[in-house]
Formats: structure tokens, sequence, C-alpha cells
């Protein structure tokens, strides 16, 4: 054993591999991506690790491994289950031979998501078990117990860490590779009334289930991190400081009942309080015979949850199936917020209230800090997406035309002055959509959004189906060369893996034109008259077409010069900062002209090619040359 300064990400990463984890596979996703880095970074040798083209790939990937004995780990963000969800469903009818740990990193807030979806009500919908960790030490621990678990009970579990959680640092004691876990797969047994999948067996096994999920409330209201505190005796357990600050719960009349963090900040709120409290680390199955004792001669039971009030729901239901008259509040009642991320401050004024006199005083009044200022993000300078936008934006001119959006860098297109995402949805989403608007009105030129990496990952299907229905749209692939919003992943076009495999490109073009589109081309975004000329070319084209702009994200390109301004050119008409909106663009000490930040300007050269004085230049962007076999410039026309 040693100790190490973790990410909460980082230390369910090297839990998964103490375990004896055989294979990983994940879609990347804020807050879930560096679970699948760590691993792919502290990998003894012996673990396959991929970075999956989509979610339900990786679920499929490590649905086989687990049929095989192996311990089988998939990673993604909430909204990525999803489209997991699919072989998830049926996967807990068939169950796996060795353990299999779907990690979903749900973000309330949300921070980084369309949604503030709770993966334990989608527990409970697809019958899947739950383990929800409070800490980081809490979290490498927990998600060993976890494959323990799945493999003892043949079943996919889900491990739910939230931002806070997976974001969050610890000091922890972790094992050295030679005290790993090393789990041998014994292999592929075939058997068809097992792995095959017919509505006999579904009958079946969905009985089994139920069966089995009954039987776990009772395994789960003995697992010690399912706990009434306080306890006679109890320590502070593992990294959650249970035991602190709860008070003589034996005496009380009131009950608190939390989970994950926030059973942290009600364990903090409750120093120098009295209340009985309960820690739920499995929501299902729910521990129900544990729930019965903690509920055991209270009066009233506040649930400190984020986000749906999933143990408001579960002891509300144990109170009527036993006759208890135990008043159950939170959510429903009001008490706490029915969205968002709930902070200590949050919780803190819950418990207030909820304990009643005299509880003020046994907190410290601390001033109200300042708030913070407003950020709206924004396309870095330099982005080539910006460059994309603005061209099909000249382009189209004053044409009634409709701008599909999609999940990625480039959502932020929809911000002023760029002005260019009517609409976003869900990944791939903004293809079907622009077919639909289509479809209803015939004269509105259709545009769909989408970038490299999602078009990989859940473009094709849309693209598949607009040529197929014969739907008149332009598709705009970004091509930046990498996954930019989750933190620079490959993917199949980018000709390499996590593991550092060299590998063939996928080429988009070759792609595109296989599904049957006959006008395809390609064009660099930074020659902006080109770019220009070649949307509308190309959206005059009738049926399905695409325009792919090609230019490597600049986080990852090193700039090649940077532009200036020169003040005696300038004829302070603005239209670079008004029409650009580019972060590196500002006006000079005098608020009259134009000024570039050179510490934020990469050299782009979009700015030079718009100013009509032209008094801006100095800028030189790298060579961003297309495909081996597609000409840089020009496009590919066919």
């Amino acid at each position: 054993m040693h100790k190490e300064f973790l990410m909460g990400n980082e230390a369910i990463a090297m839990g998964a591999l103490a375990a004896g984890v055989n294979l990983v596979a994940g879609y990347p996703g804020t807050p879930s991506t560096e679970v699948l880095e760590t691993i792919a970074k502290r990998n003894p040798g012996d673990v396959y690790v991929e970075w999956s083209i989509n979610e339900k790939a990786g679920m499929e990937v490590a649905a086989g491994a687990a049929y095989s004995g192996a311990r089988a780990l998939v990673t993604m963000k909430q909204v990525g289950l999803n489209v997991a969800s699919d072989p998830l469903m049926s996967l807990e009818y068939i169950g796996v031979k060795g353990g299999m740990v779907v990690l979903v990193a749900d973000d309330p807030g949300p921070i980084s998501s369309q949604t503030e979806q709770d993966t334990r009500t989608f527990g409970m919908f697809s019958k899947v078990p739950v383990f929800d960790p409070c800490s980081v030490a809490e979290a490498y621990e927990m998600i060993q117990e976890a494959f323990d678990f799945s493999e003892k009970y043949g079943t996919p579990v889900f491990f739910r860490a939230t931002t806070r959680v997976d974001h969050g640092y610890e000091s922890l004691e972790i094992k050295d590779p030679e005290e790993y876990y090393k789990n041998k797969p014994e292999g592929f047994v075939k058997d068809p009334s097992r792995w095959v999948i017919f509505p006999r067996l579904s009958v079946k096994n969905h009985a089994l289930i139920e069966q089995r999920n009954a039987q776990l409330s009772e395994v789960l209201s003995a697992y010690p991190r399912n706990r009434i505190c306080p306890e006679p005796g109890a320590g502070a357990g593992a990294g959650d400081g249970a035991g602190d600050g709860a008070g003589d719960g034996a005496k009380c009349r009131k009950g608190i009942a939390s989970h994950a963090v926030n059973f942290l900040y009600t364990l903090d709120s409750l120093r120098g309080r009295n209340a009985r409290l309960l820690r739920v680390a499995t929501p299902f199955p729910f521990p129900e015979q544990l729930a019965l004792q903690f509920l055991d001669g209270l009066d009233e039971v506040l649930c400190i949850e984020e986000l749906d009030p999933v143990i408001e729901r579960a002891l509300t239901y144990v109170c009527g199936k036993y006759g208890l008259s135990v008043k159950i509040r939170g959510k429903k009642t009001g008490d706490l917020p029915l969205s968002g991320e709930n902070t200590l401050e949050i919780v803190d004024r819950a418990i207030t209230k909820f304990l009643g006199s005299g509880a003020e005083a046994c907190r410290e009044e601390l001033p109200a800090p300042p708030p913070l200022p407003v950020r709206p993000p924004v396309l870095c300078a330099g982005c080539p997406h910006r460059a994309s936008f603005y061209a099909v934006k000249k382009a189209m001119g004053r044409q009634k035309t409709i701008y599909c959006g999609d999940i990625g860098c480039y959502t932020l297109g929809n911000a002023a002055p760029l002005d260019m995402c009517d609409t976003c949805l869900c990944m791939g989403a903004g293809i079907g959509i622009a077919q639909g608007v289509g479809h209803i009105e015939p004269d509105t030129k259709c545009f769909a959004f989408v970038g490299d990496s999602t078009f990989f990952a859940s473009g094709i299907t849309g693209t598949i189906n607009a040529f197929y229905n014969q739907a008149d749209m332009t598709l705009v692939v970004l091509d930046n060369s990498t996954t930019a919003m989750t933190g620079h992943q490959p993917h199949p076009g980018t000709g390499r893996t996590v593991m550092g495999q060299i590998v063939e490109k996928v080429s988009i073009e070759r792609v595109l034109r296989a599904i049957g589109l006959t006008v395809v081309e390609t064009v660099d975004p930074l020659d902006h008259k080109l770019a220009v000329e070649t949307v509308r070319r190309v959206a005059a084209e009738p049926g399905v077409k695409a325009i792919i702009f090609r230019s490597p994200c600049i986080a990852v390109t090193k700039p090649a010069g940077r532009s200036h301004v020169d003040p005696a050119r300038c004829i302070a008409c603005w239209k670079c900062i008004r029409e650009l909106g580019c972060p590196a663009l500002i006006l000079d000490a005098d608020g009259k002209k134009a000024k570039i930040d050179t510490s934020l300007c990469t050299g782009c050269t979009l700015c030079e090619q718009i100013c009509p004085a032209g008094a801006i230049s100095g800028g030189r962007k790298n060579d961003t040359a297309a495909e081996p076999g597609t000409p840089a410039k020009g496009g590919l026309h066919e």
C-alpha cells in the first residue's frame, strides 16, 4: 500500500485496477472522462482499454468480456446512459459471468450536460443495482466491492458518481500493483439457453430478477456502507467521516436520510445538533430492513438528496407498507429544491429549518461571499469553428435558413455575434431535426452541423436516413481532428487509439460517398473567401450534400504567428469585433480602435481577411492540408 493524492475519477480507476479489471471501454463525457484515461495511463500491461465510438458500442464490448468471465468496466456520463440503454435493458435479463460495472457520472446542476437525469432512478427502471459513493476515498473502496457484488450475483451494476466526487481530491491509501486481484477469465462457454435472449427466457429471467432484487434488499441492509448514524461504538468508516456530528440519535424524534456527497454536507451541518441519520449507499435495491430500524421511534424524517426524490419515495413506501406514522419530508414537500445541485448552504438551511428552535445557535453565521462574475462560455480565440460558422452565415445571407446544432464546442456558435445554432437536442440529433424541418418547410435551407467525433458516434445513422428518405439538406462536418469538448480524446478519424496504436484513419469523405452522397467537399474554413464560395455552391445543390470544414483545434496546434492591428490604418469600424466575437479582439485604451490581445491570438488570420481597411496583419495559420488524396482547397465535387 502507498498513499497518493488523487482526483475522484483517478481513485475510481485505481480501484478498478486493484479489483482486477480485464477490459475497459467507454465514450468520453464530462465528468466521467478521466476514469478511462487514468486506466490507460496506469495500465499494468494486461488490461485492454478502448474509446468506443459511442456508449452503446462500449456497453456491448464490456458485455462480451463479462460473458467470457472477465471483469469489465464501461464508462459514460448520465446522458450517455441513454445511448447505452438498449443493450443494458436486455443485458440485465441475460446476466453476466464476470463482474461488470457500469460507471455513470451524473451531473447535478447541470454543469456540463443537457439534463440532470438521475441514474438511481434509471437503476430502478432497469432493475440494475446501484452503488452511490460519497467521497473519493470511498469510491476507491466501493468500486472494488461493486465488482465482487456483480460477480457474486451475476448482474451488471451501476456505479454512480457525481461531479463533486468525480472531480474532488483526497489523499488515500491505495494498493501497489503486486497487491491487485488477478482475475483469470474462464473464456466464453457456449450455452444458447443462457446467452441467447428469447421471449421464453425473458419471462423466466424477469421473475428471477424480481426475486433476486427482493433478496438483495435484505442483503444490502447489512452492507456496512448503508448504516444508521450514530451507532454504538461506530467509527468514521472509509473516508466519509461517519459517526461525527449526528449527536445522540437514539434519543431523537427526528431523522435525516441522505446519500452521496449530500451525506457529507449533512454530517458537516449536523455538528452540535441532535438527529438520527441514515446513510443510503445502495439506493436500489433499497435497504428496506435497515430503513425500518431507522424509522423506529421517529416522528419526522428529512430526505436530503439530489436529483430525484429516490430516498424520499422509498421511505414513504416503507411507511405505507408497514403502517408507520412517520412524516417523510424532502423535495416533494418543498423542503429541498426540486432541481439543481445541492450545496452545503442549501443543506444547512434545510436542516436548520427542519430541526426547529435553537438549531440556529449551533451554527456559526458566516458572511455571504460576493457573487461570482458572469463569464459566459465562448469559442476559443482562433477556433476554426468560428470561421466555419462565419463562412456559412456570410454565404447564406438573408435566405430563409435554419442552422441545427449539436453537442460539442460548436454549440457555442449560438452566442452573439455568430447566432448560428438554432437548435441543439442531443448528439447527432441536429441531422434528424434538419430533415424534419425541411419536410415541413421545403422553402427553408436546412443546415446540420456536427463535429468529427460526433459524426462517428451518432451522425452516420441520421445521414443515411436523410439520403434514403430524399431529404434536402446540407450536412456540415466540423472536423478539428480531435474530441475537443471532453479533453482531446482520439476517435476513428485521428488514426490512433487510447492504447497508443497507430491505425488507419476512417475517412469521413469515403463514408459519405459510400452512403451515396455525390456532393462532398472538403475545405479549410480559415480560407474565408474559398469557404464562402464553397458553401454557396454546395447549398444550391438538391438533395443531401456535405461540406467538411477541416482545420485542427487550436488547443492541439501551436500558433505559427500572431496578428496585430496597425492603428494608423484602422478606421474604427469595429467589423472584426462586431462580426467575429473573438476574445482576442478588443478595443484600445481609448475605446475607439480595434486591438488584438497577443496573449490570446493564435494567428488564424480570419480577422485579417475581413478587415475592410487592411489594418490587420502578422498572423500565419498552420498548414491544415486535407486528408491524403483530397485537395486542401477547392474540395471534392463528385
